[in-house]
């Protein structure tokens, strides 16, 4: 049977430090990965039918939603009203313990409604039918404990309603009436343990309520956005992996940037591109020790040879990610293929090596104590930039298409090398500063004779190309040149001509630039609150705080973004929520406010003067 079409901007996300599950604005769990990100999906009607895996309750028949997190917490609300009456679904994934719960609490708050249960699961990503058995209660009130196991894996659903199994389904019709409660846990475990123990959902939503709490107050944004900020900040610590503090890019894979097409990646691993952004967003928000486990976490995927750093690592700093495609899943809205891993991980980056060492220099000046031997790995760091900075890459946008001089991988080249020389200055470390300057002067010099065309007044994707790029805008953020700049001037208003659509910013366009992959995309969400930051950078204030308050309105009902919108359709595009999406959203919003101090765009460039 056909899932009910849905859009990515129907679904909200709870999650427990090491996964996370989509939650449809109907009721059904579609998506989760157990017992981490990255791990094979048992729900998987995201990208299929739900045949492939889903969780569902809901009301029998026609239901007006409506939903919401408790404030300053990763707790869903969802409200079905019916002709009969209302009820609330409670739906939340308590911090991980011993082993992984997904708990729905649902709660009769007028008259009476008729529920339905449907729980399909299929590990593998829908492929593997478990072997299921059920524990009855024998008493009233008791609960019923059925178990779903496939070789490694085991799921157990305790609850008081009755179950029953229905052409491999597990179903259970039930009412609930005003002032009633019917709780549900799901409960993830490895099948050679034992039995997991069972958990009070009540006491885990009050604890789990604790949790979120406690954390967000110390989050110390409080200006004119606090609360889409607050809700970012919530969504990027949900894709914090707990074990490591590693952050994934996404909890999705193969949420098509094009419904229909093949721009479709998995994104839950960790990139480096997302390094300094990331780290001043959890610095600045006042969460130092996320952004220490971040920085942390930076050190060890890159410890080993600088000629091996890979753009993206597993979520535990593992290299091999090797990409391969699931035959039996028709994709979102039949956008194929679907794809597990990542072959974006074999390609050069040269930015890689500028984000690397604007992180670990911003680390240094927020106080963050060095990690070990951490001056020694950017000294090979840069040392190997020297020796590569001239070759040609895959870009920042991992395009599948030939290698090229990309102007924005030589403009962190030299990132790369400004960053060592301003630490081997302001912290009176070791270095052969004379050769490094040199350098430095040499790549800057390359970037504005090769990247800039002078006949467009603008730099340009690529050396010799004449293609725009929505990437240029990092040149006045990281401080490569200012946005005084007529060059740089020149780039901006280009961007805004030929790049925006409605608002949005789009990274480039595909038919000029020769990426290796058919189809178009949506506008990219990071890339437009780039541009926001450089109209504050000019000075443009009002225009600034108009396109970023209009960038807000693409935010679905509770507050998630996807990697790009499609502002013709006026819906989400890509995978989902997106780190990098929230991330850009918080350091705009510190940008804009007069009330914070900390401005990240004059943070990334206020370091050494170019040369």
């Amino acid at each position: 049977m056909p899932a009910p079409r849905r859009r990515i901007e129907d679904y909200a996300a709870i999650g427990d430090g090491e996964t996370m599950a989509l939650v449809s604005s109907d009721g059904s769990i579609d998506w989760l990965c157990w017992p981490r990100f990255d791990s094979a999906a048992c729900f998987a009607a995201l990208l299929g039918t739900e045949d492939h895996g889903r969780w569902l309750v809901a009301p029998k028949g026609k239901a007006r939603a409506t939903r919401c997190y408790r404030r300053d917490t990763l707790i869903l609300d969802t409200r079905f009203e019916t002709d009969g009456g209302a009820v609330t679904i409670t739906d939340f994934m308590p911090p991980r313990g011993q082993y992984s719960d997904v708990v729905r609490i649902v709660r009769g708050v007028r008259g009476r409604v008729d529920m339905h249960l449907d729980l399909t699961v299929r590990f593998d990503y829908g492929s593997s039918m478990p072997w299921v058995t059920q524990q009855r209660a024998s008493r009233a009130g008791d609960v019923n404990v059925l178990t779903a196991i496939a070789g490694p894996d085991r799921v157990t659903l305790r609850t008081p309603a009755p179950l029953h199994g229905s052409d491999h389904h597990t179903v259970s019709d039930f009412t609930v009436a005003e002032g009633e409660s019917l709780c549900f846990v799901l409960t993830y475990s490895q099948s050679h343990l034992e039995q997991p123990r069972p958990v009070d959902a009540l006491a885990a939503l009050k604890d789990t309520e604790e949790f979120w709490r406690e954390w967000s107050a110390r989050g110390q944004y409080q200006g004119r956005w606090r609360d889409a900020v607050h809700r970012s900040l919530i969504t990027l610590k949900a894709l914090i992996y707990r074990p490591t503090g590693g952050i994934v890019a996404a909890a999705t894979t193969s949420l098509p940037e094009l419904p229909g097409g093949q721009r479709n990646w998995d994104y839950r691993f960790c990139w480096l591109r997302d390094a300094t952004f990331t780290l001043l967003a959890l610095m600045d928000a006042g969460y130092m020790d996320e952004a220490g486990r971040w920085r942390d976490w930076l050190a060890r995927a890159l410890a080993g040879a600088p000629s091996q750093a890979q753009i993206l690592y597993g979520i535990a700093g593992e290299r091999r990610v090797t990409e391969w495609e699931v035959e039996w899943l028709p994709g979102f809205e039949d956008s194929r293929p679907v794809r597990i891993g990542n072959a974006a991980a074999l390609q050069k980056q040269l930015d890689i090596y500028g984000e690397l060492a604007d992180a670990l220099q911003h680390a240094r000046l927020g106080g963050l104590a060095p990690g070990e031997a951490s001056w020694d790995v950017q000294c090979e760091l840069t040392e190997h930039v020297e020796k590569i900075w001239h070759d040609e890459d895959e870009g920042i946008w991992e395009v599948r298409g030939p290698p090229r001089h990309f102007t924005h991988s030589k403009v962190m080249a030299w990132v790369a090398v400004d960053r060592a020389i301003e630490a081997a200055e302001k912290f009176h470390l070791h270095a052969p500063l004379d050769r490094w300057r040199e350098l430095r002067k040499r790549i800057h010099a390359d970037v504005c004779q090769n990247g800039f065309n002078s006949q467009r007044g603008a730099f340009t994707q690529a050396y010799g190309s004449s293609a725009l790029d929505a990437s240029l805008l990092m040149i006045p953020l990281v401080g490569f040149l200012p946005c005084s700049d007529a060059r740089v001037r020149g780039t901006i208003e280009a961007i805004g001509r030929e790049l925006m659509v409605d608002g949005f910013i789009r990274r480039y366009i595909p038919e000029h630039a020769n990426d290796g992959l058919p189809g178009g995309e949506g506008a990219f969400l990071a890339c437009s609150f780039w541009y926001v930051d450089n109209l504050a950078l000019l000075g443009r204030r009002n225009e600034a705080i108009e396109l970023f308050e209009r960038l807000l309105t693409c935010r679905n009902d509770v507050g998630l973004l996807a990697e790009e919108y499609d502002p013709h359709a006026r819906r989400l595009l890509g995978n989902f929520p997106q780190a990098f999406s929230h991330v850009a959203l918080v350091s705009s919003a510190l940008n804009l406010d007069r009330g914070e101090p900390a401005k990240p765009a004059e943070q990334r460039a206020s370091g050494s003067p170019a040369s």
